[in-house]
């Protein structure tokens, strides 16, 4: 069983689109969209949920009013300003504090130093995961809450169902939508795999953004390959950054030409390589046979 995970310097490089593909391509496998802060695979691939679970990344503080003395010990000590005295519907002050849930960060302090253990805290649900079919094989997503953090609890969570699954149906490949970036949930996506696949553009934060991935990627000493997609709108800059990725040990595994078929196979929800037949499905094609020979 190999892992493979696609991701990116910066959103919109079409990674989905790339991760979509690789799901009609290849056989014997599990998919996963890790890029859980704004997942949008299930759009192509239609899943049809069969296990959803809550999500708890952390806690947070809720004060108890019976119990409250109105010390003001949280409101002193609270970093984030989170808690404040509400007002009553005829403009009077209440006579117990509140806390604002959006800017309570969960850090216990208010919890720890109340004198009449009058403040509770207790796992918050920051978003949901499932399990899923498709016409590809199972899925493993999620979706983090608005505002919500400990977005990488939630992709090592989606990563290691997605292996449960894997082992446990004898299947070839896990092939991860990871997110964008370098962040929390970038590196809760490549930690331990087999292959990392970059895809990026041809522009200058493109390149950019391409280098900050890979020595990432480095750091972690995982085997990266790279894809340029739409490479033809600038050819140069795509000549630039192979050559890049080669000084800095990295092959450039695909190029993917730009063709608006990759756009209207989204639209009508569906991989590229089974709507169209032309030559960027060809493209993608040549692609997934070089990341499943690196892959070995």
């Amino acid at each position: 069983m190999k892992e493979l995970i696609v991701i990116s310097g910066k959103g919109g490089t079409g990674k989905t689109s790339i991760v979509a593909s690789f799901a009609a391509l290849a056989s014997k496998k599990v998919l996963a969209d890790c890029d859980v802060d704004a997942a949008d695979l299930h759009l192509v691939l239609n899943p049809h949920i069969e296990y959803r679970e809550d999500f708890s990344g952390g806690k947070k503080a809720r004060i108890l009013e019976d119990a409250c003395i109105a010390c003001n010990r949280c409101i002193e000590e609270c970093r984030f300003d989170a808690i404040h005295y509400p007002q009553t519907d005829d403009g009077a002050e209440a006579e117990v504090p509140n806390i604002n849930q959006i800017h309570c960060e969960g850090c216990g302090v208010c919890h720890r130093v109340c004198p009449a253990d009058a403040i509770a805290f207790e796992p918050a649900v920051n978003g949901e995961w499932y399990v899923s079919t498709t016409n590809y094989g199972p899925m493993v997503h999620a979706r983090l809450g608005m505002a919500e953090g400990n977005s990488g609890k939630l992709v090592t969570l989606v990563r290691k169902e997605a292996r449960q699954i894997a082992e446990r149906e004898a299947l070839d490949y896990i092939i991860v939508d990871g997110s964008p970036g370098i962040g929390c949930p970038v590196i809760a996506s490549i930690t331990g795999a087999d292959l990392v696949l970059v895809v990026t553009e041809p522009t200058l934060s493109g390149k950019h953004d391409l280098m900050r991935v890979s020595q990432l990627a480095s750091h972690f000493r995982i085997p990266t390959l790279v894809c340029i997609n739409k490479w033809d709108i600038n050819p140069q800059i795509s000549d630039d950054i192979e050559r890049e990725a080669r000084e800095n040990g990295m092959k450039v595994a695909g190029k993917v030409r730009y063709d608006t078929a990759i756009t209207k196979a989204q639209v009508m929800r569906t991989s590229v390589v089974e709507y169209t037949g032309g030559a960027v499905s060809e493209d993608i094609k040549t692609l997934w046979r070089n990341v499943v020979y690196a892959l070995g």
